[in-house]
C-alpha cells in the first residue's frame, strides 16, 4: 500500500504566511486543518512550516510523507453517528530548532510570514532568567521566539509592515498576554535595543485565544484497518470530535487576513474572550466535573454510559439549563446553544472518555469549575442551587477511602477497588477524615480554604444541605439521593 505523499494529493504550493512551534497532534487536527479548508475556500491562501520546538523526537515520519496527513473526525454530525476525513496539504515543510537551527532562523526573512501559531504545552510560556540569547538555539519557547522576531526585525531593517501576528493556543488565561511579557522580560535581559523593543510592541500583535476541539490522536490499536479504508498508508493521521471553536482576541483587527470565518470555520474574533472561556470551562468542564463522580459510584463508566442513564442526564440537564447558565453573562440563546452541542459531543459514540480519568484532581478542578457557579447562583437567586450543591457531596462520597497506595487514595464502588488520584494533602484529608461523623467530616472538607480559597461553611446553608445529602447517599446509595434532587 502506498504511503500517503504530494504526488497522490496533487498539492498546491503556496507562499509561506505560518510557522507554528509544535507539530503535535492538536494543533494539526485544529489550526492546520482549518488553514486547510480556508485555503481550499480562497480566503486564506497560505502554507505552514511546523517548528519542532523540543530537542527529543525526529521528524522523519513527516518528510516520508511530504508533511501530507489524514484528519478524521468522528461524531455526532445532524443527529447521526458520521466519519469525516480530509486530507490536510497546509503544512509544506517541517524543521527541528536544535538540528537545523540555520533554517529554522532562516524562516524569520520570508517576505510573506505573517503569522506564528503555538502549543508549547502550559509549561512552554514561562520566563527563565538563565535563558541565553547566545544559546541556538535558547532553551525556552519565549527565548525562541524572542530571538527569531530579533532575526526578523533586524532582516528587514526595522520595517513596521514586517511585524507578526502571535497566535498561542496553550491552554493557559491571557496565554498571549503572558507571551509577550516574557517576550519583553527576554528583551530588556538581554540588553536588545530600545527600537527592537518598540517594533515589538507596535509592530507585532499578540493575540490571547480559546481553543476546543477534542483530539484523540493517532489511532495505533485500528491502524491498518484505516489504512485499508483510506487506500493508503498514513502513519501521521490524527483523529478528532467534529466540534471545534477558536476565539481570538486582539488588539488589532486581524480578521480580514486571517479570514477563516469566510470559509465558514467556527472563529470568532472578539475584543474580549473571557465570556467565551468561562461558557466553556462553567458549561462543558463544569458539568463533567459536577456528575462525573456521582456516574461513576451509579455504576458508569465512561462518558456516553452516563449520558444514556437517565438519571445522570437528567441531572446534568438541570445543573447546566437551570443553574450554571443563569450566572453567565452571554446571550442566553448562545449559552443554551453551546450546552447543547456540549451534551452531543458528550455522546459521541467513537469515543470512549473514562469517568476515572475525568476524576483526577476532581477537588481543584470542582474549585475552578463548579464554585463560581454556585456562589453566582447564591448572589443571584439568594439560595442554593441544588444539584450543584449536592455534586459536593457526590465529590466527598466518591473520595471516601482509608487506604492511601502507589499514591492514590484506595476507593470502592461494589466491592470493587479503584484509584481516586489528588494532590497528596487532599488524599490525606479524606483518608484522616472520611469515618468521621458526616457533619464533622462535611465541615471539616468545607472549611479548607487551601482547597476552595475560602471557608465555605461561611455559605448560609451549605454545610446543613450537604451533611444532608452525604447521609442520603451512605444511607441509600448514590443513585436513590440523586434521583431525589429536584
Amino acid at each position: 500500500m502506498e504511503l500517503l505523499n504530494k504526488s497522490m494529493t496533487g498539492k498546491k504550493e503556496r507562499p509561506i504566511k505560518v510557522v507554528q512551534f509544535g507539530e503535535g497532534n492538536f494543533l494539526r487536527a485544529f489550526v492546520d486543518y482549518m488553514i486547510d479548508i480556508a485555503n481550499e475556500k480562497g480566503t486564506f491562501d497560505g502554507d505552514i512550516v511546523l517548528i519542532k520546538p523540543i530537542e527529543f523526537g525526529n521528524l522523519e515520519m513527516f518528510h516520508n510523507q511530504d508533511c501530507q496527513y489524514t484528519v478524521s473526525l468522528r461524531g455526532n454530525v445532524d443527529g447521526e453517528g458520521k466519519i469525516l476525513n480530509r486530507i490536510v496539504t497546509s503544512v509544506k515543510d517541517v524543521v527541528d530548532t536544535y538540528n537545523e537551527y540555520d533554517k529554522f532562523m532562516g524562516l524569520a526573512e520570508i517576505d510573506t510570514l505573517r503569522f506564528v501559531v503555538s502549543n508549547t504545552t502550559e509549561a512552554g510560556i514561562v520566563f527563565d532568567n538563565t535563558d541565553q540569547f547566545e544559546m541556538k538555539p535558547p532553551k525556552t519557547f519565549p527565548g525562541k521566539l524572542t530571538k527569531f522576531l530579533y532575526h526578523r526585525f533586524e532582516t528587514f531593517k526595522g520595517d513596521k509592515d514586517k511585524g507578526l501576528v502571535m497566535l498561542p493556543v496553550e491552554l493557559i488565561d491571557d496565554n498571549g498576554i503572558m507571551l509577550k511579557k516574557c517576550v519583553v522580560q527576554l528583551i530588556q535581559l538581554w540588553g536588545l535595543s530600545d527600537e527592537f523593543k518598540n517594533w515589538v510592541e507596535e509592530a507585532c500583535t499578540f493575540t490571547a485565544t480559546l481553543v476546543d476541539r477534542i483530539v484523540t490522536g493517532y489511532p495505533k490499536a485500528t491502524e491498518k484497518e484505516e489504512w485499508e479504508k483510506l487506500g493508503y498508508e498514513d502513519h501521521i493521521m490524527v483523529t478528532g470530535e467534529p466540534f471545534a471553536l477558536w476565539v481570538i482576541e486582539s488588539d488589532k483587527d486581524i480578521s480580514r487576513e486571517f479570514d477563516l470565518p469566510g470559509a465558514g470555520l467556527p472563529v470568532v474574533f472578539t475584543d474580549d474572550h473571557h465570556p467565551y472561556k468561562q461558557r466553556k470551562v462553567r458549561i462543558l468542564n463544569g458539568a463533567h466535573t459536577s456528575f462525573v463522580l456521582a456516574s461513576w459510584l451509579c455504576g458508569n463508566d465512561i462518558v456516553r454510559q452516563s449520558m444514556e442513564d437517565s438519571d445522570i442526564r437528567d441531572f446534568m440537564n438541570k445543573t447546566i439549563f437551570d443553574e450554571v447558565i443563569p450566572t453567565l453573562t452571554l446571550p442566553e440563546d448562545e449559552l443554551k446553544a453551546f450546552a447543547g452541542e456540549v451534551v452531543n459531543r458528550f455522546n459521541n459514540p467513537y469515543v470512549d472518555h473514562a469517568l476515572l480519568a475525568i476524576s483526577l484532581n476532581s477537588v481543584s478542578k470542582w474549585r475552578a469549575r463548579c464554585l463560581p457557579s454556585l456562589l453566582g447562583y447564591v448572589d443571584k437567586f439568594g439560595k442554593l442551587p441544588a444539584h450543584l450543591t449536592f455534586s459536593i457531596a457526590a465529590l466527598m462520597a466518591f473520595y471516601t477511602g482509608t487506604e492511601i497506595r502507589d499514591g492514590a487514595l484506595i476507593g470502592h464502588r461494589n466491592g470493587e477497588e479503584y484509584n481516586i488520584k489528588d494532590d497528596m494533602p487532599v488524599l490525606e484529608f479524606f483518608r484522616d477524615n472520611c469515618e468521621k461523623d458526616t457533619r464533622t467530616f462535611v465541615t471539616g472538607y468545607l472549611g479548607r480554604e487551601d482547597f476552595h480559597g475560602q471557608d465555605l461553611n461561611k455559605v448560609a446553608g451549605l454545610t446543613d444541605a450537604v451533611t444532608a445529602y452525604l447521609d442520603d447517599i451512605k444511607e441509600n446509595g448514590m443513585r436513590a439521593a440523586l434521583c431525589k434532587i429536584s
